[in-house]
């Protein structure tokens, strides 16, 4: 939930009980979902920058399968014995070669959101509609009061599912209407594979709980399926746990690509360094620390005063990239430093 304040609350609730049982400024959930999102730097520069990666992603898939001559031939191979170098550069190989279709699956997924974040071909504002307006009010409400604590949602459910009947209940979500001039959104999963809540909306009148629109997911346009498709298979969230666990898996190891890619690189740098008396990093190391200062000082930005995270938390996410930076020194620099000398 959202104050006039524009802070958010995040509110847990006992769905079988009602009870409030907590809550909190900031989540797990939602500090990742940010950093994925758009990196904690200002939202316009940082979404298309982290959307322009989905090309980067496929582009790099598409060279490396066309200059890894006979890839299909190492899918079981991993070398060892031979050295860190040969072995992590094996590994990079053997994950990189059976991480190929999620790969391809976050990357047009990706430029999928692209395309829709710039609204390209009018896609954008195809694939998401503005709510109806109401034409019906009632003039005896309060235009003051807040109808999101006055409203029947039992009956806002049921008259959803009169009109959806695959509905689920488990799965259902209100977007009550603030005030009399804006329709109650309800949103939820049916007996259609795939789609996100988003494909079915019911749009209802807060004065008279008419249904005022209503978007069946069996009806929806082929750009409108896809749109709601991309969520469920870009996160791995359409199949309950066991989806998730998986994408969660392959999501690990296109992740340890970027890394072992790393290591190689500068592995192979520290070799010739011993010849060239070159540094292995050189001017990048400096880039590399102007990217986390900037990224740093608009996240702690936005955790403090959008978020107002507490001190445990700041605390706890600052331990954590400590953390983090420490280990990828000491891996990416100074023992690789060390075996170059």
């Amino acid at each position: 939930m959202q104050d006039d304040k524009k802070k958010v609350t995040y509110v847990f609730v006992n769905q079988y009980t009602g009870k409030i049982q907590g809550n909190a400024n900031l989540t797990f959930q939602r500090f990742f979902r940010d950093l994925h999102y758009f990196l904690f730097i200002p939202f316009q520069i940082g979404n298309f920058l982290v959307l322009t990666f989905g090309f980067l992603l496929l582009f790099s898939l598409i060279t490396a399968l066309v200059f890894f001559k006979k890839w299909w031939r190492k899918l079981f191979i991993l070398q060892t014995g031979k050295g860190t170098l040969v072995f992590f550069r094996s590994f990079h190989r053997l994950i990189g070669l059976w991480s190929i279709p999620f790969t391809l699956l976050f990357s047009i997924t990706g430029i999928w959101y692209f395309i829709e974040r710039t609204n390209i071909a009018g896609i954008g504002r195809e694939v998401n509609p503005r709510p109806p307006k109401i034409t019906t009010f009632n003039t005896k409400i309060d235009s003051t009061i807040n109808l999101s604590y006055t409203l029947d949602y039992d009956k806002i459910v049921a008259i959803s599912k009169q009109e959806i009947p695959a509905l689920k209940n488990k799965s259902v979500g209100i977007s009550p209407s603030a005030t009399y001039k804006n329709t109650i959104y309800v949103r939820g999963k049916s007996d259609v594979p795939l789609v996100r809540q988003r494909a079915n909306r019911v749009y209802i009148n807060p004065n008279t709980y008419e249904v005022v629109k209503v978007q069946n997911a069996k009806n929806i346009s082929t750009t409108m399926w896809i749109n709601d498709i991309a969520d469920p298979l870009h996160f791995g969230n359409w199949g309950g746990l066991t989806t998730k666990i998986i994408w969660f898996i392959f999501g690990l190891g296109i992740s340890s690509l970027v890394l072992s890619g790393v290591w190689t690189v500068l592995k192979r740098k520290a070799i010739n360094k011993r010849k060239s008396k070159t540094k292995t990093l050189g001017v990048w190391k400096y880039i590399n620390w102007v990217i986390y200062g900037v990224m740093f000082y608009f996240m702690f930005s936005k955790l403090i005063i959008r978020y107002k995270a507490s001190t445990t938390g700041i605390v706890i996410i600052s331990l954590g990239w400590l953390i983090f930076i420490g280990l990828a020194y000491y891996i990416f620099v100074y023992r690789i430093d060390k075996a170059a000398k």
